[in-house]
């Protein structure tokens, strides 16, 4: 995550103690800045245009609105032990020079068959556009594919447009993106105080029992804890499950690990069968809870 979108999560921090990004106030400003709905089958998708957070920034905050049917979800971008990340095209947008989007943390979603990873009801994904020339409209073009599921899956496309102009930069941001930006996982340098952190990482690659240990801190307690690991270049990591706490009686046990706000987590990597492809890479930890999420990088050693 760079610079602006951490000064962008500074600035939504600041806005949401003064009581700025409130729901009401999300709904009303969303409909004055959104375009019109396209409607799916068990699901509908827009977009919304919005001014940057920060008034000397020179690019536009905007998102991308995805409202599902009751009993349907979509996923995220690591969808876990199955379905399908959803895929943003804007290669047909003009005056583009760069588009970034952000996932707001997402939740465990656990079937008999698979433990999946998204969003039920809606989801907001931010995205920050940067134009080629901020003197100039930007014309957003998205080719949008995504994951409609129930018992089956159902793949959604839709064709969004919408137009930005330079007026939007002197307008005020939206609250709905702001909103959503609020709950994409901090990284380090814009971490919370009463966001979850990392303790403790330790990798087991050899043996008949590879696997990975992850002790994370929750400091407004561990309602909604969970942890999902993603690896680069397409190596699969399986979902990470919560482990009993050691006893204090257990004498294995860290200074590190001391605490009731600590929670414990272990991927089973036997099953794989390349648990030796994860030495060296570097892996993209996410932990989410319902007072917070944050997200770090950790090279296996």
């Amino acid at each position: 995550m760079g610079r602006t979108i951490q000064a962008l999560l500074k600035l939504v921090a600041a806005l949401g103690a003064a009581g700025l990004v409130g729901p009401a106030a999300a709904q009303s400003q969303a409909a004055a800045q959104a375009a019109a709905w396209t409607q799916l089958l068990n699901a509908r998708a827009r977009l919304i245009g919005g001014a940057p957070a920060a008034r000397d920034a020179r690019s536009y905050l905007a998102g991308v609105e995805i409202a599902l049917d009751e009993g349907w979800k979509t996923y995220w971008r690591m969808p876990g032990d199955a379905g399908v990340p959803p895929n943003f095209d804007w290669s047909g947008s003009s005056n583009v020079a760069a588009v970034n989007v952000l996932y707001p943390a997402p939740r465990r979603m656990s079937e008999p068959a698979a433990d999946t990873v998204g969003y039920k009801h809606a989801v907001l994904f931010p995205v920050e556009v940067v134009p080629k020339d901020a003197s100039r409209p930007v014309h957003l073009a998205l080719a949008l594919e995504f994951g409609v599921c129930r018992e089956i899956c159902i793949p959604a496309e839709a064709k969004l447009s919408l137009a930005l102009t330079p007026t939007e930069m002197a307008s005020e941001p939206s609250p709905a993106v702001l909103a959503a930006l609020e709950h994409v996982p901090r990284p380090t340098a814009s971490r919370h105080a009463e966001d979850p952190r990392i303790t403790r990482t330790s990798a087991f690659l050899e043996g008949g029992e590879p696997h990975l240990v992850v002790v994370a801190r929750f400091p407004k307690g561990d309602r909604g804890a969970d942890l999902f690991v993603e690896a680069p270049d397409g190596v699969y990591v399986p979902m990470a499950k919560r482990v009993p706490n050691p006893s204090t009686a257990d004498e294995t046990r860290l200074e590190a690990d001391a605490g009731i706000d600590l929670v414990h987590f272990e991927v089973d990597l036997a099953r794989t069968g390349n648990a030796h492809e994860l030495k060296g890479k570097t892996l993209r930890l996410t932990l989410v809870s319902d007072a917070g999420a944050s997200e770090t990088n950790w090279t296996v050693p």
